[in-house]
């Protein structure tokens, strides 16, 4: 069954005028995390786009980059983003209730936060209405700062990733270990493991981007104990 489909059939159990934020309180134990994270990240980009100004053809694309969304599943999912997209509730609102509901599960968090920033870089620019949403969607999530810095240096041009805060290690840390950090990380950002964590199949664009970042970290490393 489509995660389109599942979607489909939360929707339908809502009443008329409801909006969207009636499925947050539904989904706040979910049984279905797969289904909660993409409506939580379609809903936050939706919110998004709204911050500054304009929905472009770039950020449906991200979408689909995302969320690999098949031909016939696209018009429940533009469903879903003119749902958030037209609720009157506020993006804070969204947020507090997507926290609540992914409850002490910050590496999901954290994927929401990492899917805003690569729908925020879909037209190639970063808008700082879009910087000052994501900041302080992360700030009610509870994201650390340092965490947020490194996703932000991930897709933001002129912002490149410290390669020890991209496997979160200190500067001064051997070699060894730095190998063992980015072991971990290779193994955690598997598309496996994302998908067991509770990320759609269809999210696997973020596994890979996320996968890229590591393995160029530890080559930095390298080279730079190869210079010393």
């Amino acid at each position: 069954m489509s995660i389109w489909t599942r979607i489909t059939e939360a929707l339908s159990a809502l009443k008329n005028g409801e909006g969207l934020s009636a499925v947050f309180e539904s989904f706040r134990t979910p049984p279905e995390k797969s289904v909660a994270f993409t409506i939580a990240v379609i809903a936050l980009g939706a919110k998004m786009a709204k911050a500054d100004g304009e929905v472009t053809r770039d950020e449906v694309i991200a979408f689909r980059q995302i969320f690999q969304i098949a031909p016939e599943d696209q018009a429940q999912a533009a469903r879903v983003f003119n749902l958030a997209r037209q609720d009157v509730a506020g993006y804070e609102s969204y947020a507090r209730k997507i926290a609540k509901m992914f409850g002490d599960d910050h590496e999901i968090l954290r994927d929401l936060i990492e899917g805003l920033f690569h729908i925020s870089m879909a037209d190639g620019r970063y808008d700082p209405a879009e910087d000052a949403f994501i900041a302080r969607v992360a700030e009610i999530f509870g994201l650390p700062e340092r965490q947020f810095v490194c996703l932000r240096s991930r897709y933001v041009p002129g912002a490149a990733p410290d390669p020890y805060s991209v496997l979160e290690i200190p500067p001064d840390a051997p070699l060894d270990e730095a190998k063992k950090a980015w072991r971990r990380k290779v193994r955690e950002a598997h598309p496996d493991n994302m998908i067991a964590r509770g990320l759609p199949e269809e999210a696997i664009a973020l596994a890979n981007t996320r996968l890229i970042t590591i393995n160029k970290a530890w080559e930095e490393i390298q080279n730079s104990h190869i210079a010393a």
